[in-house]
């Protein structure tokens, strides 16, 4: 599976980063990981977790009885891991560069303004007046 990832997947490949979970609890960590923003449904969700396996990113970490109701348990594979590292390096340095852009703009916001120099058709510069706008007249006396 290559990079970059749907916001859904790197989220269920980020709640298996810690620790083998069964479906139902990667559901609560990604709404836990999205501040509530990405509600996966049971369909959606094993739906994803089957694609993940084939993919070779998620496998089977076991299969445990609870209730009488099959619960399993997934983890992060190594092609897993090394898939979420480096869609988390490409995420770091796209908001490196968003943050840079955006201290730069704000710091152009807080800069005085430059005086505006006035020019021609032809691009040569405008003497300024005294008013310091080229074609204004200064103000009449009295």
């Amino acid at each position: 599976m290559d990079t970059p990832l749907r916001e859904p997947t790197f989220l269920i490949l980020t709640a298996l980063a810690r620790e083998p979970m069964h479906g139902y609890a990667i559901i609560g960590e990604v709404a836990a990981l999205s501040d509530g923003r990405l509600s996966l449904r049971p369909g959606t969700l094993y739906g994803a977790l089957d694609r993940l396996t084939d993919a070779g990113l998620v496998e089977l970490d076991r299969e445990e009885t609870v209730d009488g109701r099959l619960r399993r348990y997934y983890r992060l594979s190594p092609g897993g891991d090394a898939t979420l590292t480096a869609e988390t390096e490409r995420l770091r340095r796209n908001v490196e560069a968003a943050s840079a852009r955006l201290r730069a703009r704000s710091a152009r916001r807080l800069a005085p303004v430059p005086p505006r120099a006035w020019h021609d058709r032809a691009g040569a510069p405008l003497p300024a007046t005294a008013a310091g706008v080229p074609g204004r007249l200064p103000p009449r006396p009295g």
